[in-house]
């Protein structure tokens, strides 16, 4: 039997984080959602489910794996959107007779299926999945958790990171747990909680404080002179946080990233930079996001209550205190921009003024809270192609028809707002 991590109906609720991407490769803790699900099931063949228009990236990016195609007869369907632990395949195992849907609550979180069942689904895996494409089969209620909105990856950054830190020390021995370099007044704190892999650098001055939660270095990561680093926290391969940078917990900082200021409660995917002074806090950046020096965003509200977040055309109340910044991929702010909390960045927008910008700004936006425009696609491929060539990337052909692509489906929410195109 094979696995097939697939997309639901629900993905537009994790908009914009999902335009450039599956809901599975979102990242929560140290790895992505798909990651753990793998992690569950080690020694699987398996396949990917996605939306059509991300079906071509996908198969570029997955070189070998097959994508929206099934070959065996008979298959685990599990929901990409699922926060997988360890006990997942006992709760819902691989290698199982009887054919079952999965249930949390109303949440699908996986189906087993084979024979004529499974023949049907084969001819429709274009389309995206439901709790009705299983619905004539035996339901089992499972406590499994479901990502459904944004701040679900923010709140559950913390203990993910603690699951992901026991998994990737489990093949640590003790004595090879600080591999990278460490330079004369370095101060670590919790040496056992402390993995710095090999190439990594930790500058004079900086310090590192795993009293409250594991810190892993990846490798070749640097940390500069006089930051401070209080765990959990995950620095991924050849990210830097800068000198002076105060990184509190609950941050995961994704490869060749650039962080510097004041982080707290925030997951940064890799090739993005925040690498000067100003506050980010319980936010979501995407890959290539640049925020200008002096950028702040606020997580809190001055009345201390929930935070609600514009989310795929309704406001919906986040059940939290404190939420803060979205923000899609290829997005940047200039200097001294402000971010009230719960705001929602779509993709490759330029933001830019004084004041603060409204709290959802549709994808290939240009401006700020003074006037605001549709972001030329040619002149957003054409920064997105420059930003990507400093950090030895090309955007092939397969990648700049998705950046069109997702141009030609937010054209809905920008025509709302009275935008030319």
């Amino acid at each position: 039997m094979q696995l097939c991590i697939f997309e639901g109906i629900d993905y537009e609720r994790l908009e914009p984080l999902i335009f450039y991407r599956p809901v599975y490769d979102l990242v929560c803790g140290m790895s992505t959602l798909r990651e753990k699900i793998l992690r569950a099931y080690p020694n699987t063949k398996y396949s990917l489910h996605c939306r059509p228009y991300l079906t071509q990236f996908v198969k570029a990016n997955n070189p070998g794996i097959d994508v929206n195609k099934i070959e065996d007869d008979s298959c685990l369907f599990i929901n990409g959107n699922i926060l997988a632990n360890c006990n997942i395949s006992k709760l819902i195992p691989l290698n199982d007779n009887s054919d079952k849907v999965y249930l949390n609550g109303d949440n699908l979180v996986a189906a087993r299926v084979s024979g004529e069942r499974l023949k049907a689904l084969k001819n429709n895996l274009h389309e995206l999945l439901s709790q009705s494409n299983f619905s004539e089969l035996p339901v089992e209620n499972v406590e499994v958790e479901n990502i459904n909105y944004m701040w679900d990856l923010i709140n559950n950054n913390g203990k993910e990171m603690l699951a992901d830190f026991e998994f990737f020390s489990s093949n640590i021995k003790a004595e090879n747990r600080i591999q990278g370099k460490i330079f004369e007044g370095v101060h670590l704190i919790e040496n056992d909680n402390i993995i710095i892999l090999n190439g990594a650098e930790i500058k004079p001055g900086a310090v590192l404080d795993a009293s409250k939660g594991p810190i892993y270095i990846d490798q070749y990561a640097t940390v500069f002179p006089n930051a401070v680093v209080e765990g959990p926290v995950y620095l991924g391969e050849s990210a830097q946080i800068k000198s002076c940078a105060r990184i509190y917990e609950n941050v995961s900082i994704g490869k060749i990233s650039k962080v510097g200021g004041e982080v707290e409660d925030s997951i940064i995917l890799p090739y993005s930079n925040k690498q000067h002074s100003g506050f980010l806090g319980h936010a979501y950046l995407g890959s290539w996001v640049n925020l200008g020096a002096d950028t702040n965003c606020s997580d809190l509200k001055n009345n201390y209550g929930n935070v609600k977040v514009y989310v795929n055309g309704e406001i919906v109340n986040s059940g939290s205190q404190f939420m803060g910044l979205i923000m899609g991929d290829h997005s940047k702010t200039a200097i001294n921009t402000m971010f009230n909390t719960g705001t929602s960045v779509g993709f490759s927008c330029n933001i830019f003024g004084a004041g603060f910008p409204g709290k959802y700004i549709p994808s290939f936006s240009w401006g700020g809270s003074d006037a605001i425009t549709t972001y030329d696609l040619e002149r957003s491929i054409e920064t997105a192609k420059r930003v990507m060539t400093r950090r030895n990337k090309i955007m092939h052909d397969v990648e700049e028809k998705l950046f069109r692509k997702v141009f030609d489906i937010t054209k809905k929410e920008r025509r709302k707002r009275g935008y030319p195109y």
